[in-house]
């Protein structure tokens, strides 16, 4: 479980710079300008590594906080079913990006939020709570800071089509074969 604590601290850490120090970050960027995205991406990359080798490690030894009902699973993937959608949505400028301001921060809402409903180990509740906790301060901040620029495709009249049917085809590959080969849980039986 430490492992898991301190990426998700390090990783969590990292990225929540602009959300409690804006101004602070910026002066950052601008001081130090490619160094300052290699240790960005680099302290990223090591805090995602442990909080997946610290998140397997926890679920050999799970400590259950409570057992999820059963049907919590049809609610879980129909709260999953918008998350890839919105991930593409979020790079690919349209109505949707428009209405949400930040697709992809609804979408790790909706995906931890799905996993706490039906992952009931404290591992679990460390790793899509932080998650969840993180967007969900991060919406807020969104409100009383810049915004800045996005990577993305250019705004067109056919991103949103593009991203709801790109997004419906990568959950199907993740629920039909992905999150069994990469989690290691089967949705599908």
């Amino acid at each position: 479980m430490m492992w898991l604590v301190i990426g998700v601290i390090v990783f969590f850490g990292t990225h929540s710079i602009a959300i409690f120090s804006p101004t602070g970050r910026d002066r950052l960027a601008a001081r130090h300008g490619l160094g300052w995205r290699a240790l960005y991406s680099i302290l990223s990359l090591v805090g995602f590594v442990l909080i997946i080798w610290g998140y397997g490690l926890a679920r050999q030894e799970p400590l259950v906080l409570y057992q999820p009902a059963p049907g919590l699973r049809n609610v879980a993937a129909i709260l999953m079913l918008p998350v890839f959608p919105l991930l593409f949505a979020a790079y690919m400028p349209g109505r949707i990006k428009a209405k949400l301001k930040h697709p992809m921060l609804v979408a790790v809402k909706l995906w931890a939020l799905a996993h706490l409903l039906v992952n009931g180990t404290l591992a679990d509740v460390v790793l899509f709570g932080a998650f969840l906790a993180w967007a969900v301060v991060d919406r807020i901040s969104f409100k009383h800071r810049e915004q800045r620029a996005i990577p993305s495709a250019p705004p067109g009249r056919w991103n949103d089509l593009l991203a709801i049917v790109l997004g419906l085809g990568a959950y199907v590959l993740f629920v039909v074969v992905l999150h069994a080969r990469w989690i290691g849980v089967p949705i599908v039986p």
